[in-house]
């Protein structure tokens, strides 16, 4: 009984850290919106998933910029604040924060995939390798 209430506590645990926190100023957006949003001009798109994952696969034109990184904001602030820019990661919680980050530094349009490149697979969407 004590493993089945640490396994189930671990599993919540780790469920909730990666549920995507809504931000404000941040646009939480489905893969289909998220899709259009991209094909908008002066979009910059950022993977902020580890340099592991994002050879693993990608959507189209997106930048590495892994937001557990030290140096994140340093690369992050190479972005032009009045473009709007997109993350993702793998489910939505490391691009949660990327969004918040971003927003703090005074990026005017941020958006977020909902569900991440994982949603985003799900939906039978483009990625490249």
């Amino acid at each position: 009984m004590k493993k089945i209430i640490v396994s189930l506590t671990t599993f919540l645990l780790m469920a909730v850290s990666c549920i995507n926190q809504k931000q404000e100023g941040v646009v939480v957006a489905t893969v289909d919106v998220f899709e259009q949003k991209m094909n908008e001009p002066n979009v910059q798109l950022v993977d902020v998933r580890t340099a592991g994952e994002y050879a693993d696969g990608y959507i189209a034109n997106a930048t590495n910029i892994d937001v557990l990184q030290s140096d994140f904001k340093d690369k992050v602030s190479s972005l032009d604040k009045e473009k709007p820019v997109m993350v993702y990661c793998k489910m939505g919680g490391r691009s949660a924060k990327a969004a918040g980050i971003l927003k703090e530094m005074g990026f005017h349009e941020v958006t977020d995939l909902e569900g991440g490149i994982t949603a985003w697979k799900a939906a039978n969407k483009e990625i490249q390798n």
